[in-house]
Formats: structure tokens, C-alpha cells, sequence
């Protein structure tokens, strides 16, 4: 395809650029649909801006426009008419790009000997007449005065760029484009010739996407028009979203000759989502269809988000219609910027100055509804005039064309300059080029290298094709009017987002930031739970379990406390864990407290009576020395109950333990003693056995009663000294109290306490059960019988209880088996001999007791 260039330079007709077009558009992968029978595209305008110079520069802008055919590509051959509607956008560009050649020739700094000159030309929107233009204008036809440009500033769409880039790309013939804005266009490696004053559409995309993190919108809808402009900007949004927590409900697509059924659809869905934050990439007549559609149906609760394509149309700001819907819009625009004269430029323009300017002609006659034949006088004039082409207060476009025609120029300027010339490629540094003989892969270099300071101040250079993205915040906010105005709340810079949002007029009209979101953030002490089959976005907050936590907002998991740590009543604090043990203070302390201090009570009573009665046989009877002593330890059985109340520490955990095993081995061993008082009384009855009575005496009572305890005494000794209980914080009880117990460092110890009292018990059990039947009225071995049943009960069932409660309840148990077996013998031993003292005193005789 060499030749192909060559050929499109040197004959640029209709039909011959659509026979290249067709062939170049195979090579780019471009599907090309030909027509059965060959006709012609239509004569290209002849209407134009230009001016001499020494260095032509072309313009290819967008200046009329036919809707039924802007659509059309490659995909058909369409029959072409001419093209009408002047747009006044369109037209203000060319001026700009005039004022901007004026005020460089001005310069005596820039390009200072050389007249820079331009030729711009209209390509209607359509692809194929962009083309002939664009060839014309680099060819050097007729048409162009026959001076070549070696640099185009233009088209106006990513598409055209794309195909004039593929076309002119390899006569390396530049083009700055000032709204071909499709991310694509970065690629060096395909487009090399391309560069652009206007930033890429992804980075549009990432500050919209910031917009939505900021204002931590996270159920989010999205309307596209269904081309790459489109499908590019919601991809790019997607990845800059992307594990941040925001979500897409809906992604919606817009064709332009699909519009009015698909502006329906999408109001409808708009109107059935959940989401209250709605995501516009498309084109202003798009998105006043959707306004249109959602105004029919009074959707007005909704918070759209703006691409720089419709964020400042005025058509659409101008729009009563749609006021209430489109109301709080926040958008991305172009970033806007004044030219200084610009506005007295174009308002001192008049037809009478430039006779040849047949666009401001037609200009003229549009505006002032006259025509040059007849009525027009020559006396109009532009001052006062308020419309799109007057309006110089937020220049966007215009300044991107202003902006591309400086770089052009500091291009040129750089490549005209000798000391310069050494850096140029295929060029001999003694050789410094002139104005009329300006190679294109030259300036294409130089362009590379522009890095300037605007008239504004503003620092201009290219990274690549692309310059640092820079946008402005905008508001569509209510004007007293009735209809919506266009007021900067922020700015673009690059990632750098500023923004002053107490300056924002949301679409509620009050300035609460507007919530969307598809499920409520989860607040400290719960975590979030997706829901199954559903987007990131949709969950459920999870309260966290007892000792975990979750101090963030939508935390994902609940975090353990340490193990000296529990989760607060809100389970988002760890907090020390609570020390606890069986307190006086607490219910259950006071309940046990109780129970011991009466059993220390009724005990004291019974030895009082005791005392008062000790002469009467009933006391008398089996030996009352040892009914006083049992009284005794019983008495310390109820009082060692306390000493396992309160806070353990060393002493106390040492001391209860003793205690208890002592109290208990002097209580049983009196009991013990007594059996076999009464056993060997009766054994003595017998012919022979009466000195029986001599190892049973008072002495060896009291002798066998200490040996017992004494036994015990050892044992506890041993056992504290070799391996005591210590206080301990238990952590294995999971809850928000730590126990504070006395644990048993020698299990071995407590054991042989327990099992030394046990052996006694069941002796003394078997004893008493032995002797329950002698002939006796009140044979006390009866009482002593049940209450060591009653004893061993308590303390069989005590074991397991023991070894299965939890934390305090340990202590709380023992101290119950304490008292039920300290109670069981107070009662069955002293009970039914306190009832005959106080109450049948005259069954208290020698008399009634011995008989049989």
C-alpha cells in the first residue's frame, strides 16, 4: 500500500477518495458495503475561511450538519444533499482559530518574519466529505489556493480522527484535534500522528467515578449511547470503581435512530430502580429525549451525573420542560478559560470588513433576517447581541482550538529556528528549513516536543497524544427565571479532584447529599453479609457474637477480643473482661451467707439448751462431752462455709480448704466415736465383756476423737505445703467475666482430704447401721444412721456437680454441700433430742431411756 498516500496527494476527486476509502478501509479492518451502481458523493462546498500567509495551517470543523445523515458511515452509501443548518457553536470555533492566527502574527516573539496563514474548511459531519477535505487541504488543490498544509486542526469527532489518522498517517501529516476525546486515540504505536486539546474520555470517566466515592454513592444506574464514546467511558468507570464498593444496577444503551422507543425504555427502568443516582454518557439530544420521557412520568427524585458531552448544553439548560427532572444535575465539563479580546473580536466582525466570509454572510442574514440584495443596510452589528456565537463567558471548545493553534504555532517555530534544526530527523543541521518548504514528519517531531506558556499563563504540553486532563464541576442549579443555570462548583485537575460542596444544589433542592445506596451501611458491632445471587453492593449486617467486635463501618469480619478482653454491649469495643467470684455482695452470696450464719445459729441454740439441760439424762446420755464437741465442729462446719465467700487470694485459698477438711473430720470423728460408745455399751451388757468399757473410756474418747483429726491435720499440712491451692483467673468459661477462683494445683491433695473424710463417714455409717436395732427407747445410733446417709448422700452427688459447674458456681456448689451436710446432721442428731427437752420433758428420765 505505498502507493496508496501518493495517489490520495495527487488526486484527491469524490471518486477516487471513496475508491481509496473502500480499499484503505479493508487494510484498517473496516467494513466497507459497496453499491450496486457507482454515483457520485456530491460536490464538495466551495464555501471557506481562509488567509495567506507564509505557513497554512487548515481547519476542518463541523459547521453544518444534515440529522438524518450524521449517523451514516461506512455501513451504507448514503445519497448525499447539501448541507444546511449553520451551527453556532461550530462557528465560533473557526473565528477562534482566526483570532488565534491574528494574535500570533501579532506576537514578535512567535514565529517573528513569519506570516502564518490558514485554510478552513466545513466537512459537514460526514465522514467521506471529511475526508476530501482533509485531502484537499494537504494535497494543495485548487481549492486550497494550491499551497499545501503541512498540519490540520481538526476534525471534531474521535471517529473522523480515526480515519483521517489511518488515511494521513503515513505522510506523517499531524493532526491536534480540539474534541476527539475517545481514549483510543493515546496509542502512539496506531495513531502516531495524532494529538488533541481535549483530555481522554477515560479520564472523565475516573472523576465521575471519584464523584461517586466521594459522595459514597454505591447503587449506581447508567445510561449509554451504544457507541464507543459509550461502551469506552462505562468500562473505564467500572475499573476505576472496582473493589471500592460501588455497584451498577443497570446499564442502559441509547441509539440515536432508535431514540424515542429507547428514551422510554430506559425511563421506565430509571423509574423501577432502587438506585437514586443515574450515570449519563451520551450526547444532549439523548439525554433531553430521556429527560422528555422521564418528565411524562413526574420522575423527578433522582440524581443524574453529566459527561462533558450534554453537562453544558444550553439547549438543554434552556429547557422549561425538563427543569424539574434535570434540576441538581452535577456534571463533567470541559474546562473553560477566557481569551482576552476575543469577545471584541467577535463582535466587531461584519461582512462589509471581510466581503469574501461566506459564513458570516449567511451568519448576518440568519441573524438579522436579511439579506444582502436587499433590506441588510451595513449598519448591523453584533454589539448586544446575546447568543451561542456572542458568548465568549465559558469558552471550552473554543479554547481547545485556541489552544491547538499555539502548539501549532510553537511547533513551526521551533522547526523554523536553526540552532533547533540539528534534533530534526532525515534533516542536515546546516540546513534550516523555510516556511515554504516544511516537511510534515519535521513539524509531526517538533509537535512532540511542545512544552509553552499560554498568553493566560497556563502551562501547555503534550504526554503523548494527550495533554493533563483538566475539567471543570458543574451544577445545574434553578434561576429565578424558571429555567436552569450552569454554575462551576469545582475542578479537574489531573487525579486531583476540588470541589466546594456547600456550593451544590442537589436534585431534593435542600443540600443533604442524596443517598444511593442498595442496602444501608453496616455500623460498628455488625458485618456484612452478601446476599446470595446478588450484586457486592446488596447485604445484610450481621451482628457480631459475644466476644468479637467490628469498630469500622461495613467492616467485613468481626475481629476476637483478647483473651483478657470481651465485646462491649454494642460489640464495638474490646473492654476488660469483668473479674468475678462469688461475692457477699451478690444474690447468691447473700442466700449462702445466710443459710451459714443461721446454721451458726440454730447450733449455738441447740448448745445452749444443751448446756441448761446437761444434768438431764438425755444429755447425759452417750457421753454429753462429745455431743458438746460435735456441736463445736458442726459450728465450724458452718462457719468454714464462709471463708469460700469474698475475693481468693493466697491465704484464704490455702485456709478454706484446711477448714473445710478439718470441720468435717472432727464433726465425723465424734460421730464415729459415739458409735462405738454405743456399740460397746451394749457389747458390754454381755456375761464377760465388761472390761470392754476400759478401752471406751472418757479419755480414750477424746484420745480416738484427736488421732482422727490429727490424721486430717497431716494431710492438710502436707498438702499446703508441697502444693496449695492459688487464685487464678479462669478464661476458659467464655463470657465477659474472668473467674477468679482458687484452683487446685494438686488434685492429689484434695482428693486424700475428700477421701480421708469419706472413709470415716462410711465407717461410721456401717457402724451406726449395725447398732440401729439395740433395745433401747432412744438408741441414738439410729439418728447417727441417717444422718451419715443423709452426709454421704450429699457429698456422692457433690462430685459430679463439682466437676460440671461453671466458673463461680464451683465454689458455690461446695459451700452447698457444706451446708446440706452440716444442716443434715444438726437436725437428725439434735432435732428429736431438743424436741423431748423442751417439749416432753417427761421423757427425759433415766427411766424412759433404759427401757426396753
Amino acid at each position: 500500500m505505498s502507493w496508496f498516500p501518493w495517489l490520495l496527494t495527487r488526486w484527491p476527486s469524490p471518486a477516487l477518495s471513496l475508491l481509496l476509502l473502500s480499499v484503505g478501509g479493508r487494510q484498517m479492518g473496516l467494513k466497507v458495503v459497496h453499491a450496486t451502481v457507482c454515483s457520485r458523493l456530491g460536490a464538495l462546498s466551495n464555501q471557506g475561511l481562509s488567509q495567506d500567509g507564509d505557513v497554512i495551517i487548515g481547519g476542518l470543523f463541523n459547521l453544518y450538519y444534515i440529522p438524518s445523515a450524521v449517523e451514516q458511515g461506512f455501513t451504507k452509501l448514503p445519497h448525499y444533499k447539501p448541507c444546511t443548518g449553520l451551527d453556532l457553536e461550530s462557528l465560533k470555533y473557526i473565528y477562534t482559530m482566526a483570532f488565534a492566527v491574528e494574535e500570533i502574527n501579532r506576537n514578535n516573539t512567535l514565529l517573528p518574519g513569519v506570516k502564518l496563514g490558514y485554510r478552513i474548511l466545513d466537512s459537514c459531519f460526514r465522514y467521506p466529505w471529511a475526508l476530501q477535505v482533509a485531502l484537499s487541504l494537504v494535497g494543495g488543490n485548487t481549492h486550497s489556493s494550491g499551497q499545501p498544509v503541512p498540519l490540520l486542526i481538526g476534525p471534531g469527532t474521535s471517529t473522523t480522527t480515526i480515519i483521517l489518522s489511518r488515511i494521513l498517517g503515513p505522510l506523517s501529516v499531524p493532526l491536534i484535534s480540539y474534541l476527539a476525546s475517545c481514549p483510543c486515540l493515546s496509542d502512539r504505536r496506531k495513531f502516531p500522528n495524532v494529538f488533541r486539546t481535549i483530555p481522554s474520555d477515560i479520564y472523565q470517566a475516573r472523576a465521575m467515578a471519584q464523584l461517586a466515592l466521594r459522595f459514597h454513592w454505591t447503587w449506581i444506574g447508567a445510561v449509554i449511547v451504544n457507541n464507543d464514546y459509550g461502551h469506552v467511558a462505562i468500562q473505564a468507570f467500572q475499573e476505576e470503581i472496582l473493589g471500592k464498593g460501588v455497584c451498577l444496577e443497570f446499564i442502559e444503551t441509547v441509539r440515536r435512530e432508535t431514540i424515542v422507543t429507547d428514551a422510554r425504555r430506559v425511563a421506565l427502568t430509571i423509574q423501577a430502580s432502587t438506585a437514586r443516582v443515574i450515570l449519563i454518557f451520551c450526547w444532549y439530544t439523548e439525554a433531553k429525549k430521556v429527560f422528555l420521557e422521564l418528565a411524562k412520568i413526574n420522575v423527578t427524585d433522582r440524581q443524574f451525573l453529566a459527561s462533558e458531552a450534554w453537562s453544558t448544553s444550553d439547549d438543554l439548560l434552556q429547557d422549561r420542560a425538563i427543569s424539574d427532572v434535570a434540576g441538581g444535575v452535577l456534571g463533567v465539563a470541559i474546562r473553560s478559560s477566557t481569551i482576552p479580546g476575543f469577545e471584541n473580536y467577535l463582535t466587531s466582525l461584519n461582512p462589509a470588513h471581510h466581503p469574501d466570509d461566506e459564513f458570516l454572510r449567511e451568519f448576518w442574514e440568519m441573524q438579522f433576517g436579511c439579506t444582502f440584495t436587499a433590506p441588510c443596510s451595513g449598519k448591523e452589528s453584533l454589539e448586544g447581541v446575546q447568543n451561542h456565537f456572542t458568548d465568549t463567558s465559558q469558552l471550552r471548545v473554543a479554547y481547545n482550538v485556541y489552544l491547538a493553534v499555539y502548539a501549532a504555532a510553537h511547533a513551526l517555530h521551533s522547526l523554523l529556528s536553526c540552532p533547533n534544526r540539528g534534533n530534526s530527523p532525515g534533516n542536515n543541521s546546516s540546513t534550516c528549513s523555510s516556511p515554504k518548504n516544511i516537511k510534515p514528519i519535521e513539524l509531526l517531531h517538533h509537535l512532540n516536543d511542545v512544552n509553552i506558556t499560554t498568553p493566560q499563563g497556563e502551562m501547555f504540553y503534550f504526554k503523548g497524544a494527550d495533554i493533563p486532563a483538566k475539567y471543570d464541576l458543574v451544577n445545574w442549579q434553578n434561576s429565578p427565571e424558571g429555567s436552569l443555570k450552569l454554575v462551576l462548583i469545582g475542578r479537574v485537575d489531573g487525579s486531583d479532584l476540588h470541589l466546594n460542596e456547600s456550593a451544590i444544589q442537589w436534585s431534593t433542592g435542600s443540600n443533604q447529599v442524596p443517598a444511593s445506596v442498595c442496602s444501608e451501611s453496616c455500623p460498628p458491632g455488625t458485618r456484612k453479609a452478601n446476599r446470595k445471587g446478588e450484586p457486592l453492593c446488596c447485604f445484610d449486617c450481621i451482628p457480631c457474637a459475644e466476644g468479637e467486635i467490628s469498630n469500622q463501618t461495613d467492616s467485613l469480619h468481626c475481629e476476637h477480643c483478647p483473651s483478657e478482653f470481651w465485646s462491649n454491649a454494642e460489640q464495638n469495643a474490646c473492654i476488660p473482661r469483668q473479674l468475678d467470684f462469688l461475692s457477699f455482695n451478690e444474690t447468691l452470696g447473700i442466700t449462702l451467707t445466710t443459710a451459714a450464719v443461721s446454721g451458726v445459729a440454730v447450733t449455738t441454740a441447740v448448745l445452749v439448751v444443751f448446756l441448761y439441760y446437761r444434768h438431764t439424762p438425755m444429755v447425759r446420755a452417750n457421753n454429753s462431752e462429745l455431743s458438746f464437741l460435735l456441736l463445736l465442729s458442726l459450728k465450724l462446719c458452718f462457719l468454714c462455709s464462709l471463708v469460700f465467700i469474698g475475693r481468693p487470694s493466697v491465704w484464704a485459698c490455702r485456709f478454706q480448704q484446711a477448714a473445710f477438711g478439718i470441720s468435717f473430720v472432727l464433726c465425723v470423728s465424734c460421730l464415729l466415736v459415739k458409735t462405738l460408745v454405743v456399740l460397746a455399751v451394749f457389747r458390754s451388757a454381755r456375761p464377760g465383756a465388761e472390761a470392754l468399757m476400759k478401752w471406751f473410756g472418757p479419755g480414750q474418747q477424746r484420745g480416738s476423737v484427736c488421732l482422727f483429726s490429727s490424721i486430717q491435720i497431716i494431710i492438710c499440712a502436707t498438702w499446703l505445703s508441697l502444693s496449695p491451692p492459688v487464685p487464678r483467673r479462669d478464661l476458659g468459661f467464655q463470657g465477659s467475666k474472668v473467674t477468679l477462683e482458687c484452683t487446685m494445683a494438686s488434685v492429689v491433695g484434695f482428693s486424700l482430704v475428700l477421701g480421708y473424710i469419706g472413709l470415716l463417714a462410711c465407717t461410721c455409717l456401717l457402724l451406726a447401721f449395725l447398732a440401729r436395732k439395740l433395745p433401747d427407747n432412744f438408741n441414738e445410733a439410729k439418728l447417727i444412721t441417717f444422718s451419715m446417709l443423709i452426709f454421704c448422700a450429699v457429698w456422692v452427688a457433690f462430685v459430679p456437680a463439682y466437676v460440671s459447674s461453671p466458673g463461680k458456681y464451683v465454689v458455690a456448689v461446695e459451700i452447698f454441700a457444706i451446708l446440706a451436710s452440716s444442716y443434715g446432721l444438726l437436725l437428725c442428731i439434735f432435732a428429736p433430742k431438743c424436741f423431748i427437752i423442751l417439749f416432753r420433758p417427761e421423757k427425759n428420765t433415766k427411766k424412759y431411756l433404759m427401757a426396753r
